[in-house]
């Protein structure tokens, strides 16, 4: 089999230009040595992947077409057949690891929440996006694109948005801009406050983020309870603003 027929209800747009192809995997870190690569599709990304002689490199594919490709294609390589979002990365590789990828747009918000989830083993992303994601993710406050992703990765990564890629290097052109980001794990180990009431505060107050805190949140805070950030919207509030309203709640 010389080439995969890309699927559109996976949301597949392959990746032709190889300079891009190397760009991307070059953006991650030297220290990484665990590389989890989601949604492979004909290797592209991959045949740099291994160029770079990871201590443990695996790519996880849903795509049967595609598993049959790359195990044609890349003798050798540990091909997991399913569904990323359904996988258990708790005991995936020994330590901390990486996730790289061109990843479906249709899914790439899950794929980040997935992320999230297991924050303490996943140390760095690079991913491919759509533009419009990749600018809402390192949004900073008071931006209209600012939100849910935005507030919780920021908490736990360092973002950076690297660059940007146009609709004519796939195959086939996807409707819309792409970009490149990365995340790499910052210090925090965990929140200065009780971390479910901040992913709490910031879902519910972005789910309404025209009105105010003080109606958007109404059922987080309890009878009486007053602070100054009640009068803000959700997107007007940094991280730090977060975890302090979320400790003058708990208290």
């Amino acid at each position: 089999m010389n080439s995969v027929r890309p699927k559109k209800h996976l949301g597949q747009h392959f990746l032709k230009d190889e300079n891009i192809a190397r760009k991307i995997v070059s953006s991650l870190g030297p220290e990484v040595q665990n590389v989890l690569e989601v949604g492979p599709g004909m290797g592209v990304l991959t045949k740099n992947l291994i160029l770079r002689e990871f201590n443990d490199l695996r790519v996880a594919e849903i795509d049967e077409e595609s598993v049959i490709y790359l195990t044609n294609h890349f003798p050798g390589l540990k091909i997991i057949s399913g569904d990323f979002l359904k996988l258990d990365l708790n005991d995936m590789f020994t330590g901390k690891f990486a996730i790289i990828g061109n990843f479906p747009y249709n899914i790439s918000s899950q794929i980040f929440f997935k992320v999230l989830e297991h924050r303490d083993l996943v140390d760095e992303v690079v991913g491919m996006v759509q533009k419009e994601v990749a600018e809402r993710i390192a949004a900073p406050p008071g931006s209209k694109t600012y939100g849910i992703l935005s507030v919780l990765l920021q908490a736990w990564y360092k973002i950076d948005y690297l660059f940007t890629v146009n609709e004519q290097v796939f195959i086939p052109p996807p409707k819309v801009k792409s970009a490149v980001i990365r995340f790499k794990r910052n210090i925090t180990d965990h929140l200065e406050c009780d971390e479910r009431l901040f992913f709490n505060l910031v879902k519910t107050g972005f789910n309404q983020r025209r009105k105010t805190l003080r109606n958007a949140i109404r059922s987080l805070y309890p009878e009486g309870f007053n602070h100054p950030f009640l009068d803000k919207r959700a997107e007007q509030l940094s991280v730090s603003d977060f975890i302090q309203l979320a400790q003058s709640i708990k208290q």
